[in-house]
């Protein structure tokens, strides 16, 4: 029998695992969230491990709770209903089409009329209509790769976008958006996009009027094999 050094975090990552709509359910999700392997993430949850703070922070933004209380917060009341705890900042993220990010219809109406298929665990920064795409092409490799899937908040104002921001983007006349790294010169007035792949042809495209800023890419998720 493995030595539980570490039951009370366990009981505590156990009970929100547990919690009505918990984003994560299961040793498999539990392993994918924070990239470990699956003998890891199961010590997790019986105590005789612990995650480094890195992945202790990336645990409490999909709970929806403050490290500390991943950390060191006192033993869990069997009473105690942890459900209220995975709020908005819980939710799972949706996987949408890159078609349907460049949609000039507004977010809210995508996601309510898009059938998912695939969601992702929750990432704080999307804000309550962020959304995820799937990584197509290698334009913006080596750091995004095909079949990486990468965190999106629409919500984010175009005022606060900076140079070296990561954005999607939807043209008129396009049928799908496009992912590139931002470069703002002039005080604001000019605007460019460039791939982050050095090989890649087309190495900066300027930001015409045609086109808009839908989203702000804000984290990235990858499945460990």
């Amino acid at each position: 029998m493995e030595d539980a050094k570490y039951k009370d975090f366990a009981d505590r990552l156990n009970a929100l695992m547990k919690a009505k709509d918990s984003p994560i359910k299961t040793i498999n999700e539990l392993k994918n969230a924070i990239g470990v392997s699956y003998e890891m993430a199961r010590r997790y949850t019986l105590g005789s491990a612990k995650p480094r703070i890195e992945k202790l922070q990336t645990l409490a933004d999909i709970f929806g709770v403050e490290i500390s209380y991943l950390d060191h917060g006192t033993k869990l009341d069997n009473n105690i209903d942890l459900s209220d705890k995975v709020g908005f900042e819980g939710r799972r993220v949706p996987v949408i089409s890159w078609v349907a990010a460049g949609s000039f219809t507004p977010i809210e109406t995508v996601l309510k009329d898009t059938e998912i298929e695939e969601y992702l665990p929750p990432n704080r920064r999307c804000g309550k209509n962020g959304y995820a795409l799937k990584v197509v092409g290698y334009s913006m490799a080596p750091t995004f790769l095909p079949g990486d899937r990468i965190y999106v908040n629409p919500d984010i104002q175009t005022f606060d976008l900076k140079t070296d921001d990561l954005v999607i983007v939807a043209c008129a006349g396009d049928s799908e958006a496009t992912f590139k790294k931002l470069i703002i010169e002039g005080e604001g007035t000019s605007k460019f996009l460039e791939p982050l792949n050095p090989d890649w042809p087309d190495k900066i495209i300027k930001l015409s009027e045609d086109c808009r800023l839908v989203g702000k890419v804000v984290g990235l998720y990858r499945d460990i094999y």
